[in-house]
């Protein structure tokens, strides 16, 4: 490429010569602005055809000046940026790959090429998503991301290492694998400690970038308790984050201005949230809603189940199941609904338990089932056939059981004194 791109040696009208300036990378989090010199390239460039597929490039090689081209230019560069010796030879010879520095020097002429070719090494997507001018591969690295990383607990330690820019784009998923929302908060947490260790710098990073990311209104009322004497956030933040998390969960649906904000979004988690009321007078006692999408129940089909978030009764951990499963005579399936204490609590109590469920046409709760029990650790109790129709008669489109395409259910759980 010695006509385009070669050591500068003597300069014709139509080359000019670019000096690159290359200096070490300051540390994460440094003030400092003047680094020194560490090496340096200089280079002859035909800045014509440069400036004509780069608005960098002409402002850089014009000055600014309409008519006016200087014949020497320093550029000044960062030692991650070094790879700017590729972007110079892809401009000049349309190379399908290219480095994700090519974006902040507005190379947009190859933007819709390089889309679909997007690098997979583990610094690339981090790159495309903190430099300016990307935003078309911007897009595609935080889906690449996302997608990457949305299982949190195979890719924990991973994830861990990423710098501000990259949490952010995973959080903001609503694909995120995660068993809850508590998940999500306690990994929020845990990375914000490891790489903010002032608590005033945390707290800031809590406030205004990803507490805004965490689905509060998804998070069990423990674990509410526990956002409200935490001392990352500020006594203010964590008060008004509660607030809304919790007058959400008092209300039935949505409203239009909450659907458009992400935190209102549910995420696909692997155990459904609940709305939880406990009472502890006259009687220990909590009621329960489970909210199940049609979709969701259609998946269950022939043999799946899905399970609840865990509340509490009694100071023990609890947990509802609903499934697919066959009747007692083994002729067709049915919607199961059970109830289970986790094997890690300890001790026995018997439990009045009550199932019921929302149907059309008055769109009430009505009883399906009652009976009571004695609890132990891992025992899960319940009815086969909570509807008392098959299947097929349970997820049909005139079906009264869904409304709006919600199951609504209700579980009430009493201790027996």
């Amino acid at each position: 490429m010695e006509s385009e791109l070669s050591p500068a040696h003597g300069v014709s009208s139509s080359v000019r010569v670019l000096r690159i300036e290359i200096v070490s990378d300051p540390p994460p989090n440094s003030d400092i602005k003047n680094a020194t010199v560490a090496r340096v390239r200089t280079l002859r460039i035909k800045s014509r055809m440069l400036a004509t597929k780069s608005p960098f490039f002409y402002k850089l090689f014009s000055n600014g000046t309409t008519g006016s081209e200087l014949k020497h230019v320093t550029l000044r560069i960062n030692a991650s940026e070094a790879v700017l010796m590729k972007l110079l030879r892809f401009m000049c010879s349309n190379p399908l790959n290219a480095p994700p520095v090519l974006y902040k020097f507005e190379v947009s002429s190859c933007r819709s090429q390089l889309l679909p070719n997007l690098p997979m090494a583990p610094d690339s997507p981090l790159l495309y998503v903190e430099l300016p001018h990307t935003i078309l591969m911007a897009d595609a690295a935080k889906q690449y991301l996302a997608g990457q990383y949305k299982d949190l607990t195979k890719f924990k330690e991973e994830v861990m290492a990423l710098p501000l820019s990259g949490i952010e784009v995973i959080l903001a998923s609503d694909h995120l694998r995660v068993k809850s929302e508590d998940d999500v908060y306690d990994f929020v947490l845990k990375w914000a400690r490891q790489h903010y260790k002032r608590r005033k710098e945390r707290r800031e990073v809590l406030g205004t970038r990803l507490g805004r990311l965490i689905r509060f209104p998804y998070m069990t009322c423990r674990k509410l308790e526990k956002v409200l004497i935490c001392d990352d956030f500020t006594h203010k933040a964590a008060s008004k984050l509660v607030f809304e998390a919790l007058f959400f969960k008092a209300q039935q649906s949505l409203t239009a201005s909450a659907s458009l904000n992400s935190r209102f979004v549910e995420r696909a988690y692997k155990y459904r949230p609940v709305k939880v009321v406990e009472f502890e007078v006259p009687r220990q006692q909590c009621v329960v809603y489970l909210d199940l999408k049609r979709e969701e129940c259609a998946a269950l089909f022939p043999s799946g189940r899905v399970k609840s978030q865990t509340f509490h009764l009694c100071g023990r951990k609890f947990l509802l199941l609903g499934a697919c499963s066959l009747n007692k005579r083994g002729t067709s399936r049915c919607f199961e609904l059970a109830v289970g204490m986790k094997k890690k609590s300890s001790g026995s109590f018997v439990v009045d338990c009550e199932f019921a469920a929302r149907s059309r046409p008055a769109k009430e709760f009505v009883t399906k089932y009652k009976s009571h029990y004695t609890f132990t650790g891992g025992t899960f109790v319940g009815t086969g056939n909570l509807f008392k129709v098959t299947w097929s008669k349970f997820m049909a489109e005139d079906s009264p059981f869904f409304i709006n395409g919600v199951l609504h259910l209700k579980a009430e759980f009493t201790v027996r004194h």
